[in-house]
């Protein structure tokens, strides 16, 4: 499948999970409103509690495409200024996920260019995308926030 039909299917499927999500959204408040409306005590306590699950819902979408966006607005910023890391040459595992070994190497290298220059937000991106490759998203995360925290405050 070529580049562009997977990009096009994954922002629509991301397209269909948000309207999804706001449907199921708009419908348990709906039903919290029924509850809530119905004058008994207990019925009020339930709907009041269902209504926490679609704002919390809501919350959890704005947030995750917020970081999507940010994350794809520092990629293309990387690869047009040369700083994205090309992992084309690693070698990989049948399914497809680079080779620990390469990984980690990767990422010790990586470590290294941040050393040297901790201030410019690329080799903190950089620096979460190796953390990726070599399978530590927590720590990908963390880092790709301050990524983004570091790229706006130079903007």
């Amino acid at each position: 499948m070529s580049d562009g039909r997977r990009v096009l299917r994954i922002k629509l499927l991301i397209g269909f999970m948000c309207v999804a999500l706001i449907g199921y959204a708009i419908m348990l408040g709906r039903t919290s409103l029924v509850f809530v409306t119905s004058g008994h005590p207990a019925a009020i306590g339930l709907g009041t509690a269902i209504l926490i699950m679609p704002i919390i819902g809501l919350w959890v979408l704005v947030t995750t495409l917020k970081a999507g966006l940010d994350h794809q607005r520092l990629a293309r910023l990387a690869t047009d200024s040369g700083m994205e890391l090309d992992v084309a040459g690693l070698p990989r595992m049948p399914s497809g996920r680079i080779q620990r070994a390469a990984a980690d190497a990767l990422f010790e290298t990586v470590r290294d260019e941040l050393e040297s220059d901790p201030g410019d937000w690329r080799r903190w991106y950089r620096l979460a995308r190796a953390y990726d490759y070599a399978g530590d998203r927590t720590r990908a995360r963390e880092t790709m926030k301050k990524a983004v925290q570091m790229e706006a405050e130079a903007r």
